[in-house]
This record gives structure tokens, sequence and C-alpha cells, in this order.
């Protein structure tokens, strides 16, 4: 009989252990919080910084002087695969390696979850453009004082790229610039989907502001899977090579880690 009760005992004992443990698994988390993306310039293995002298395949040697990108449209996806949308006029920014307050993008009332990737647009996107001049919201004149437009009726530069480059073949240092957006019948805008290490997510809680550190390498610009030779053609604003440039920064950007802290 007292064994018959030691096995009663210890059979609840764990009943209770594994009830207690699988109503720790299943608490829901809920509220909102803040979450950081931090947008880290690099040139091929190395650091980038305005004014210092990178080469590329081509054996051109590039000075950087303006650098700047449009991030929008962003879209966090949860590690259960559902997703949350940022509100779109709260989701469009501009990356200025010269303004470093820039780099670090804070998105603000998420809902707290785990998050396991993020997905985000280059540019603006053409829904947005066709909404003409007032439904711009105050992006249109942050855009405007940085130099990030053609005019309204060209629409938004995407990508800004500057600076000077010399080679084998162009011995004095030469202007180059090379920026992305609409041209004629292509809108060129683009969208990138970045998943997080195995194993890595981003815990937003109340309490918890998660940062992602995004590394973006500027070689792809001209340097990626399409070899755009500057000295053949200095300038990128259209034509044929433009969207060579537009499927390059597609590939350019890498979630290195996420910080919970």
């Amino acid at each position: 009989m007292k064994l018959q009760l030691k096995n009663f005992v210890a059979v609840m004992a764990m009943a209770i252990a594994f009830t207690s443990c699988s109503s720790d698994d299943d608490t829901t988390i809920t509220g909102e919080g803040n979450l950081k993306l931090e947008f880290d310039n690099v040139y091929g293995s190395a650091d980038f910084a305005i004014g210092t002298n990178y080469t590329n395949s081509n054996g051109e040697v590039l000075n950087v002087s303006r650098i700047k990108y449009i991030i929008s449209n962003v879209v966090l996806i949860k590690a259960d695969g559902s997703t949350y949308t940022v509100p779109k006029n709260e989701s469009y920014f501009i990356v200025d390696e010269l303004t470093s307050s820039s780099t670090l993008i804070n998105l603000a009332n998420v809902p707290a979850a785990d998050y396991k990737a993020i997905k985000f647009g280059i540019g603006v996107d053409k829904e947005q453009w066709e909404l003409g001049a007032d439904g711009q919201g105050d992006f249109l004149a942050i855009a405007q004082n940085a130099q990030m437009m053609w005019s309204w009726s060209a629409g938004y530069k995407f990508l800004n790229f500057e600076g000077t480059f010399t080679s084998a073949t162009v011995a004095d240092a030469t202007e180059y610039k090379v920026h992305t957006g609409q041209t004629g019948t292509d809108y060129n805008y683009a969208e990138v989907t970045l998943n997080f290490e195995e194993g890595d997510v981003a815990q937003v809680r109340t309490t918890v502001t998660p940062q992602i550190h995004i590394m973006t390498d500027l070689q792809h610009i001209t340097d990626g899977t399409n070899k755009i030779n500057l000295s053949e053609q200095a300038t990128v604003m259209g034509g044929s090579k433009l969207a060579l440039v537009t499927n390059n920064i597609t590939n350019m950007f890498e979630v290195h880690h996420v910080h919970n802290d």
C-alpha cells in the first residue's frame, strides 16, 4: 500500500511539473516595443569611410564623396512565419553615410514577438509616388533637402553614389555619378528579404529593444553580379546599365547579427 502511495505521489509531482513547464512555454507575449535597424556601410572586406580609396575588380580606384539610399516599406517576419508591416507613412528613411544618426533607424510600436527576418524596399515604391506631391507627407521635403530627388516629375533618387575614380585608361581623377530611380517606363524600385542567422531572433518586448545590425556592401553597386565599367561610362542614371545596378544593389545587404539588450 505504501509503495502504491509513493508511486501515486511521484506521478502527481511529475504531472504538476510538466503542467508548470507547459504553462511557461505557452505564455503569450503581449504589448509593444521598439526595434532598431543599424546600417553599417562596408566596401568588400574593408570598413567604409568617405574619402578613402577602394579598388574594384575592373582595376578602377574609387574615392567616394557621397552615398545615400532610401529604405522603405519595412516588414518584420516572426518566428512562426506571420508578419508585421510597419505603417506606410512611418516607413521611409534616408541612410546617409555623412549623417551618423541616419544610419540607426528606430521602429516604434512594434508588436512584442520573436522576429527571424526582415523585408524592405530600396527606394520609394511606385504606388506611393503616384499619390502625387501632396500625398508624400513630410518625406518629400526630407528627400528634397537630402538631394534625393531629381524633380517631382522625374521622381526620387533611390540611391545616390558619387565620387571620383582613376583607372589604367583614366589617369586624372574623374567624377562619377550612379543614381537609381525612375527612368522612362522602368521604375527600378527593388525589395530584399534578409534572414537572420540560424537560431538568431530579434526579441521585441516592452522592456527589450533589439538592434538588427545590417551590413551594406557598397562594392556591389558597380562591382557585383554585374560589372559596371566607369571608365566606359562614368554617369549611370538611365539606360541599360541602370537596370544592372538595380539588380546589383539587391545583393548588397546582409544581417550580420542581432543584439537583444
